[in-house]
């Protein structure tokens, strides 16, 4: 069987998921999520794939982890192995992700095995794209008011700009994206897109509407809060283009955008420092 570790919010869950259902595909094994950081995890929203998509997603039970990993099930000689100066302590099946960048280690691991890591690359999961994009399917009932948001977007030519910035401020890995960035992206899709409509999506949308000249008709996407966001990636897919921040959140409402002339622009540098983040985008995106 192949076992997922989730942790972190709705995007790096997505991604966690789409690897080891790429992997398991390939290995034709099983799959199932190791949800159990969660119940000591305060961040975001907790698990939501089983809640928002239609994908089946199974959940492992502390017998299928002790069944892969042995001694090494418990957490806390996991997060100890997870060191790289521990590495030639794990069991072959304990899989570890050693970078942020696509490792192609992946497709040699034992059938049976255990998956620690984000694994933010669509390399990982590339073979199967469409069964992805099928389990990610949204499955809940949209509120009255995401149904009219709906509505303007898809008759618009719509563009999704993603503002992150609440948890980004001073934050020690992450940047916020600069207004340089946003201008440059608005400059080159309006060259593009022909009367071109942008949705704005943030956490802060007081400070873009006081700091960012959109310059075109725009509206301001700030209704759905909470247990809720999720509404923000799914009206993200919708939309014929977008703008991301650096944000796993926003790189899922592109990548589920299944407009096959779309155009996508990504921040280059996602981390405070200079860590190379070209194994992350599509090819076809732009990076400015």
């Amino acid at each position: 069987m192949v076992i997922a570790h989730l942790i972190g919010g709705l995007g790096n869950q997505m991604f966690q998921y789409a690897a080891a259902r790429a992997l398991s595909s390939a290995k034709k094994e099983p799959l199932l999520l190791d949800t159990s950081s969660f119940e000591s995890y305060t961040l975001h929203q907790g698990f939501e794939l089983s809640k928002l998509f239609t994908g089946e997603m199974c959940i492992a039970r502390d017998k299928d982890v002790s069944h892969v990993l042995t001694w090494q099930a418990s957490p806390r000689i996991r997060n100890f192995l997870h060191r790289p100066k521990f590495a030639w302590l794990r069991k072959a099946s304990l899989i570890i992700e050693p970078s942020f960048h696509y490792w192609n280690g992946l497709k040699k691991v034992p059938d049976d095995c255990y998956l620690m890591g984000y694994w933010q690359s669509e390399r990982y999961f590339l073979d199967v794209a469409e069964e992805i994009r099928k389990d990610f399917t949204f499955k809940l009932d949209m509120t009255p008011q995401n149904i009219a948001t709906a509505d303007q977007i898809l008759n618009t030519n719509a563009i999704s700009l993603h503002v992150r910035r609440g948890d980004y401020v001073n934050n020690s890995v992450y940047a916020a994206c600069t207004l340089e960035y946003y201008q440059a992206a608005i400059q080159l899709l309006s060259k593009r897109v022909d009367a071109p409509t942008f949705f704005v999506f943030s956490d802060d949308i007081d400070w873009v509407k006081n700091n960012l000249d959109i310059g075109f008709p725009h509206y301001y996407v700030n209704h759905n809060k909470g247990s809720e966001s999720y509404n923000d990636m799914r009206l993200m897919s919708m939309c014929q283009h977008n703008i991301i921040a650096n944000s796993s959140f926003s790189w899922w409402g592109a990548w589920l955008n299944p407009n096959a002339d779309k155009i996508v622009v990504a921040p280059k540098q996602w981390f405070i420092n200079n860590t190379n983040v070209n194994d992350l985008f599509p090819s076809a995106w732009v990076t400015l």
